[in-house]
C-alpha cells in the first residue's frame, strides 16, 4: 500500500516513470498475492455495476472503497491505524480514510458512481439487482463485516449518492 501511495500518483502524472511504474507493477504483483486473503464488499459491488454499466473494474473499485471502509470501520479500524502509520500517515483510520479520498481526487476518480456512469439512473429495481448479486458474489464472504442485502443497498445509494 505504501508503494501504491508513494508511486501511483508519479506514474500517473508521467507514464515515462519507469522507477514509479517498476514500483506499482511490484504493488501490483503484492496485490494479486494478497487476494489469497479474500477481497470482500468492494468487488462483490464492483461485479454487478461492472457487469450491467460496463465500468472498469478497478475505478469501480475506487469509487467504492470509501463507502465500503466506512462501513467495514468497526472491524478493520486498529488494523487501518497500523496500515496508516506504516505508510506515514498521520491519524489513524480517519487519516487514512482522508488519504484515500486525497488520492482518488489526484487521480481523478469519481467520488460517486454518477460520475463514473454518465446518465446514471438505477431505479429500486435495479439497486435491489445489483444488491442481490452482491451478496451471493464470491469475493462477499471476504468482507470482515457480513454484507447483507440491506447492507449492500445502502452501500450502493451511498456510492450514488457520494454520502460516506
Amino acid at each position: 500500500v505504501r508503494l501504491v501511495f508513494e508511486n501511483l500518483p508519479k506514474a500517473y502524472a508521467n507514464g515515462g516513470d519507469l522507477v514509479a511504474r517498476a514500483h506499482m507493477m511490484s504493488a501490483a504483483a503484492m496485490g494479486a498475492t494478497a487476494f489469497q486473503k479474500g477481497l470482500g464488499a468492494i468487488h462483490s459491488l464492483s461485479h454487478p455495476v461492472g457487469a450491467l454499466y460496463d465500468t472498469h473494474h478497478g475505478m469501480t473499485n475506487a469509487v467504492f472503497m470509501p463507502y465500503v471502509l466506512a462501513f467495514n470501520r468497526d472491524s478493520i479500524e486498529e488494523r487501518i491505524g497500523r496500515l496508516a502509520a506504516y505508510c506515514g500517515i498521520k491519524g489513524g483510520f480517519d487519516g487514512f480514510a482522508k488519504a484515500i479520498i486525497k488520492l482518488r481526487k489526484e487521480l481523478k476518480v469519481p467520488h460517486a458512481l454518477p460520475g463514473l456512469i454518465k446518465g446514471l439512473d438505477m431505479d429500486k429495481k435495479r439497486k435491489t439487482l445489483i444488491a442481490d448479486m452482491a451478496v451471493v458474489d464470491p469475493t462477499a464472504g471476504g468482507n470482515p463485516v457480513k454484507l447483507t442485502k440491506q447492507a449492500a443497498l445502502t452501500l450502493l445509494e451511498n456510492a450514488i449518492a457520494g454520502t460516506i
